[in-house]
Protein backbone atom coordinates (compact mmCIF):
# COMPACT_ATOMS: atom_id res chain seq x y z
CA UNK A 1 0.00 0.00 0.00
CA UNK A 2 1.34 3.41 -0.91
CA UNK A 3 2.21 5.99 1.73
CA UNK A 4 -0.54 8.29 0.43
CA UNK A 5 -3.26 5.69 0.97
CA UNK A 6 -1.88 4.71 4.38
CA UNK A 7 -1.83 8.40 5.36
CA UNK A 8 -5.43 8.90 4.20
CA UNK A 9 -6.62 5.87 6.18
CA UNK A 10 -4.63 6.85 9.27
CA UNK A 11 -6.06 10.39 9.12
CA UNK A 12 -9.59 9.02 8.66
CA UNK A 13 -9.19 6.70 11.63
CA UNK A 14 -7.94 9.57 13.82
CA UNK A 15 -10.94 11.72 12.85
CA UNK A 16 -13.36 8.82 13.43
CA UNK A 17 -11.84 8.23 16.87
CA UNK A 18 -12.35 11.91 17.68
CA UNK A 19 -16.00 11.70 16.51
CA UNK A 20 -16.62 8.78 18.88
CA UNK A 21 -14.92 10.64 21.77
CA UNK A 22 -17.05 13.75 21.16
CA UNK A 23 -20.20 11.60 21.09
CA UNK A 24 -19.23 10.02 24.43
CA UNK A 25 -18.61 13.51 25.89
CA UNK A 26 -22.06 14.54 24.67
CA UNK A 27 -23.52 11.47 26.40
CA UNK A 28 -21.81 12.35 29.69
CA UNK A 29 -23.64 15.68 29.74
CA UNK A 30 -27.01 13.89 29.63
CA UNK A 31 -28.33 13.56 33.14
CA UNK A 32 -28.86 10.15 34.68
CA UNK A 33 -29.85 9.25 38.22
CA UNK A 34 -26.42 10.24 39.55
CA UNK A 35 -24.93 13.72 39.65
CA UNK A 36 -21.66 14.23 37.75
CA UNK A 37 -19.47 17.17 36.81
CA UNK A 38 -20.20 16.84 33.07
CA UNK A 39 -23.82 17.85 33.71
CA UNK A 40 -22.62 21.29 34.76
CA UNK A 41 -20.18 21.89 31.87
CA UNK A 42 -22.60 23.79 29.65
CA UNK A 43 -23.73 26.20 32.39
CA UNK A 44 -22.43 29.74 32.03
CA UNK A 45 -22.69 32.43 34.68
CA UNK A 46 -22.87 36.16 33.96
CA UNK A 47 -19.79 37.32 35.89
CA UNK A 48 -18.74 40.98 35.64
CA UNK A 49 -20.62 41.27 32.36
CA UNK A 50 -18.99 38.25 30.71
CA UNK A 51 -20.44 34.75 30.37
CA UNK A 52 -18.08 32.50 32.37
CA UNK A 53 -18.24 28.69 32.66
CA UNK A 54 -19.50 27.57 36.08
CA UNK A 55 -16.47 25.31 36.65
CA UNK A 56 -14.21 28.40 36.50
CA UNK A 57 -16.23 30.23 39.16
CA UNK A 58 -17.01 27.49 41.65
CA UNK A 59 -16.00 24.09 42.95
CA UNK A 60 -18.41 21.17 42.71
CA UNK A 61 -18.64 18.44 45.33
CA UNK A 62 -20.84 15.35 45.18
CA UNK A 63 -21.50 14.12 48.75
CA UNK A 64 -24.45 11.93 47.66
CA UNK A 65 -25.73 10.45 44.39
CA UNK A 66 -28.22 13.24 43.68
CA UNK A 67 -26.71 16.09 45.72
CA UNK A 68 -24.19 18.66 44.55
CA UNK A 69 -22.51 21.32 46.67
CA UNK A 70 -21.52 24.35 44.58
CA UNK A 71 -19.05 26.66 46.32
CA UNK A 72 -18.25 29.88 44.43
CA UNK A 73 -14.63 31.04 44.76
CA UNK A 74 -15.88 34.63 44.93
CA UNK A 75 -18.82 35.02 47.34
CA UNK A 76 -20.06 38.08 45.43
CA UNK A 77 -20.80 35.76 42.49
CA UNK A 78 -23.20 33.64 44.59
CA UNK A 79 -26.44 35.28 43.30
CA UNK A 80 -25.29 34.98 39.67
CA UNK A 81 -24.31 31.31 40.14
CA UNK A 82 -27.61 30.59 41.87
CA UNK A 83 -29.53 32.25 39.05
CA UNK A 84 -27.58 30.38 36.35
CA UNK A 85 -28.28 27.04 38.05
CA UNK A 86 -31.97 27.84 38.42
CA UNK A 87 -32.25 28.84 34.73
CA UNK A 88 -30.27 25.82 33.46
CA UNK A 89 -32.01 22.87 31.83
CA UNK A 90 -31.24 20.67 34.87
CA UNK A 91 -34.58 21.55 36.46
CA UNK A 92 -33.08 22.36 39.87
CA UNK A 93 -33.74 24.91 42.60
CA UNK A 94 -30.50 25.53 44.56
CA UNK A 95 -30.61 26.25 48.29
CA UNK A 96 -28.33 29.08 49.42
CA UNK A 97 -26.87 28.75 52.93
CA UNK A 98 -24.54 31.76 52.67
CA UNK A 99 -21.32 29.82 52.03
CA UNK A 100 -22.41 27.52 49.24
CA UNK A 101 -25.33 26.29 47.19
CA UNK A 102 -26.88 22.88 47.76
CA UNK A 103 -28.40 21.42 44.61
CA UNK A 104 -30.60 18.36 44.98
CA UNK A 105 -31.36 16.79 41.62
CA UNK A 106 -34.95 15.60 41.38
CA UNK A 107 -35.53 11.92 40.66
CA UNK A 108 -36.03 11.28 36.96
CA UNK A 109 -39.58 10.55 35.89
CA UNK A 110 -40.27 7.87 33.30
CA UNK A 111 -41.21 10.62 30.82
CA UNK A 112 -37.95 12.50 31.45
CA UNK A 113 -35.93 9.28 31.04
CA UNK A 114 -37.57 8.72 27.64
CA UNK A 115 -36.70 12.31 26.63
CA UNK A 116 -33.07 11.72 27.62
CA UNK A 117 -32.95 8.42 25.68
CA UNK A 118 -34.28 10.29 22.64
CA UNK A 119 -31.63 12.99 23.14
CA UNK A 120 -28.92 10.32 23.44
CA UNK A 121 -30.11 8.72 20.18
CA UNK A 122 -29.92 12.10 18.43
CA UNK A 123 -26.37 12.65 19.69
CA UNK A 124 -25.43 9.11 18.58
CA UNK A 125 -26.80 9.83 15.12
CA UNK A 126 -24.74 13.05 15.00
CA UNK A 127 -21.67 10.96 15.87
CA UNK A 128 -22.46 8.45 13.10
CA UNK A 129 -22.96 11.28 10.61
CA UNK A 130 -19.53 12.66 11.54
CA UNK A 131 -17.95 9.21 11.04
CA UNK A 132 -19.68 8.83 7.67
CA UNK A 133 -18.57 12.33 6.67
CA UNK A 134 -14.98 11.37 7.41
CA UNK A 135 -15.46 8.23 5.31
CA UNK A 136 -16.80 10.34 2.42
CA UNK A 137 -13.82 12.70 2.52
CA UNK A 138 -11.33 9.82 2.68
CA UNK A 139 -13.08 8.04 -0.18
CA UNK A 140 -12.87 11.18 -2.34
CA UNK A 141 -9.15 11.45 -1.55
CA UNK A 142 -8.60 7.80 -2.56
CA UNK A 143 -10.63 8.26 -5.77
CA UNK A 144 -8.52 11.31 -6.60
CA UNK A 145 -5.32 9.25 -6.22
CA UNK A 146 -6.75 6.63 -8.61
CA UNK A 147 -7.92 9.30 -11.07
CA UNK A 148 -4.52 11.03 -11.00
CA UNK A 149 -2.90 7.61 -11.62
CA UNK A 150 -0.87 7.84 -8.39
CA UNK A 151 -2.19 4.41 -7.39
CA UNK A 152 -3.76 1.57 -9.37
CA UNK A 153 -7.48 0.77 -9.36
CA UNK A 154 -6.88 -2.47 -7.44
CA UNK A 155 -5.08 -0.62 -4.67
CA UNK A 156 -7.85 2.01 -4.64
CA UNK A 157 -10.51 -0.71 -4.30
CA UNK A 158 -8.53 -2.39 -1.48
CA UNK A 159 -8.19 0.96 0.31
CA UNK A 160 -11.93 1.66 -0.01
CA UNK A 161 -12.72 -1.78 1.45
CA UNK A 162 -10.39 -1.06 4.35
CA UNK A 163 -12.10 2.32 4.80
CA UNK A 164 -15.50 0.57 4.97
CA UNK A 165 -14.17 -1.79 7.66
CA UNK A 166 -12.93 1.22 9.66
CA UNK A 167 -16.26 3.02 9.23
CA UNK A 168 -18.23 -0.03 10.39
CA UNK A 169 -15.95 -0.39 13.45
CA UNK A 170 -16.44 3.23 14.56
CA UNK A 171 -20.19 3.22 13.95
CA UNK A 172 -20.38 0.10 16.14
CA UNK A 173 -18.41 1.94 18.85
CA UNK A 174 -21.03 4.73 18.78
CA UNK A 175 -23.79 2.10 19.02
CA UNK A 176 -22.07 0.43 22.01
CA UNK A 177 -21.75 3.80 23.77
CA UNK A 178 -25.42 4.56 23.04
CA UNK A 179 -26.49 1.18 24.39
CA UNK A 180 -24.51 1.79 27.60
CA UNK A 181 -26.11 5.24 28.02
CA UNK A 182 -29.62 3.81 27.44
CA UNK A 183 -28.95 1.17 30.11
CA UNK A 184 -27.70 3.86 32.48
CA UNK A 185 -30.81 5.96 31.87
CA UNK A 186 -33.13 2.98 32.37
CA UNK A 187 -31.58 2.16 35.76
CA UNK A 188 -33.70 3.70 38.48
Amino acid sequence: MSDDVAGILKDAEAKMTKSVEVTKEDFSAIRTGRANAAMFQGIEVEYYGAPTPLNQLASLQFPEARTVIVTPYDKTAMPAVESALRESDLGVNPTNNGDNLRVVLPALTEERRKEYVKLAKNKAEDGKVAVRGTRGNAKKAIEKLVKDKEIGEDEGTRAEKELEVLTKKYIELVDVALSAKETELATV
